[in-house]
């Protein structure tokens, strides 16, 4: 069947503020001691895990075959993993088949215990998971700490949500009946999870999962394997039975393969491309499974003349920059009317040049690498095409000193809407700044695209909120704030940008099946 070439990515850096971290530059020591010195560290903590999962033991593949994790910022090999295949994912997806009849009949009091001790684990280990998300994923080490907090945020809230899967009593229309709505888990559950945010993206899909009565099958990035399989053993620490999380690693295309093909997978979520998603999405017809799709995005954030400069230089730095421009959510198109298009535009290059780009480990970085060469490839491209069409070089605009697939933090100015920089998702570093008119010009420029993930808009006008926000085709609206995404609210998008929600109360429910019951002759 061969459908998938899961060439995984995506997701968004979190609303709450990033812990600090604990290290300091003397503790880390130089650029090229760090790795060796992080992984040790890693590995005396019982966290640098190597294996897959499957029924609660370590495996490697089958045949032996290994994939070589690499730190982007240095170039230098953190770890080997299993290269695994449809062997191991058919024995994953057996084993969490064989788990769900007992993990489901537990009493939602218990699965709440067991996720609640889950995020007090991953939060005891914040420090370590924070290092392993950097190593592998090349984020700064701030907004690491900041994504283990998130990710653990989803596991507290769905322990909470586990004991309030309320069904429903409906009015009969008959004397002697009585009508019940339940809601029951799915069954076994494959994830599919991309590199730019190893944990949260788990959390997001294992929390609801697990706290409906699911079972899951987790397969992530081959870029970011580590942190997947660290989360994996805090949930055994947990108390989770083996077999309720499994992990596999390894061949996209067998993988993919073996959830789309089982029978015993009932449900299937995603996050990642929009090309990916609609092969999953074709492939999961034969089975007719339950999906999930959380998808690429063509942000637009729109600065209008009544904006606060400094709320919205904020706001769009944010929204543009966080985890090096690669999330789903990133302001991918900057829309300023012309009123105050060049102070914006000032002020905003001028934030972008104090950003520090580095090595995530290193003190004060803002901007780590992308997570490969390809990935650099794609915006050298986009930013050529900006270029040859009108649009004009405000700052970088090119790879960075350091090498590697460092790039440096790009201001484009006088962009339209017809470059491909504003009609791909960039996934990286380059802002491109676009001028508009009217209040329906913004909101027209804005909805040309197929994408409707994020969208953010700068006012100080409230009827020019509420109007803008309820015009724009997205799933998710952030008004004067750049930062919005929490594990209270729902999270997805619409048009192409993928089906579904994830977080909050309505998460659950892409995890359950509602059942009616009509008792007659009472």
């Amino acid at each position: 069947m061969a459908l998938l070439r899961v060439a995984l990515a995506r997701c968004h850096l979190p609303a709450s503020s990033c812990l600090l971290p604990r290290f300091t530059r003397c503790q880390m020591g130089t650029v090229t001691q760090q790795p060796a010195v992080s992984v040790n560290r890693l590995r005396e903590s019982g966290l640098l895990k190597t294996q897959g999962l499957i029924g609660g033991k370590w495996v490697d593949a089958y045949d032996g075959k290994t994939i070589k994790v690499e730190n982007p910022a240095t170039g230098e090999l953190i770890a080997n993993v299993p290269f695994m295949g449809k062997k191991e994912a058919g024995d994953a997806i057996s084993s969490a088949y064989s788990t769900f009849n007992s993990w489901s009949k537990l009493s939602a009091s218990e699965r709440s215990k067991c996720l609640r001790k889950w995020y007090d684990l991953l939060l005891a280990h914040k420090d370590d998971l924070a290092l392993l998300i950097t190593l592998e994923q090349g984020k700064p080490l701030k907004e690491a700490l900041g994504e283990v907090a998130y990710g653990a945020s989803f596991i507290e809230f769905f322990a909470e949500e586990a004991k309030r899967t309320y069904g429903d009593v409906i009015p009969p229309t008959l004397n002697d009946r009585r009508l019940l709505v339940l809601k029951q888990p799915v069954g076994v559950v494959g994830a599919i999870t991309p590199w730019n945010f190893p944990l949260a993206m788990i959390a997001r899909k294992a929390g609801p999962a697990l706290a409906s009565g699911c079972t899951i099958v987790v397969k992530p990035s081959e870029y970011t394997p580590l942190t997947a399989l660290a989360a994996a053993e805090l949930a055994l620490q947990a108390g989770i039975p083996p077999g309720a999380v499994n992990v596999v690693l390894g061949n996209s295309s067998e993988i993919g393969d073996a959830l789309l093909e089982s029978t015993q997978v009932r449900k299937l979520t995603f996050t990642g491309s929009t090309a990916v998603g609609k092969k999953l999405m074709a492939g999961s017809a034969n089975t007719v499974k339950k999906v999930s799709l959380e998808l690429g995005g063509n942000a637009p954030c729109i600065v209008f003349d009544d904006a606060e400069i400094d709320v919205a230089v904020k706001g769009s730095l944010a929204a543009k920059f966080r985890n090096s421009g690669q999330t789903c959510v990133c302001a991918n198109r900057i829309l300023v009317q012309e009123g105050i298009y060049e102070k914006f535009a000032n002020a905003f290059s001028e934030a972008v040049k104090n950003m520090q780009v580095g090595n995530g480990l290193d003190e004060g970085v803002a901007q780590g690498p992308l997570i490969n060469e390809a990935a650099v490839e794609k915006v050298e491209r986009l930013v050529k095409d900006a270029t040859s069409k009108g649009a004009n070089i405000v700052l970088g605009g090119k790879r960075h000193s350091l090498g590697m697939t460092f790039y440096e933090p790009t201001v484009i100015g006088n962009a339209n809407n017809e470059m491909l920089v504003c009609r791909e998702e960039v996934f990286g570093p380059v802002a491109p700044l676009l001028r508009f008119k009217t209040e329906d010009d913004a909101i027209r420029i804005a909805n040309d695209t197929n994408a409707g993930l994020a969208a953010y808009i700068f006012t100080q006008s409230i009827p020019r909120s509420w109007r803008v926000s309820e015009a724009l085709e997205y799933g998710l609206v952030g008004v004067n704030e750049g930062l919005i995404s929490t594990e209270v609210a729902p999270f997805g998008g619409v048009k192409q940008s993928g089906l579904g929600r994830e977080g909050s109360k309505y998460g659950m429910d892409e995890y359950m099946e509602l059942k009616y019951v009509c008792f007659g002759n009472i």
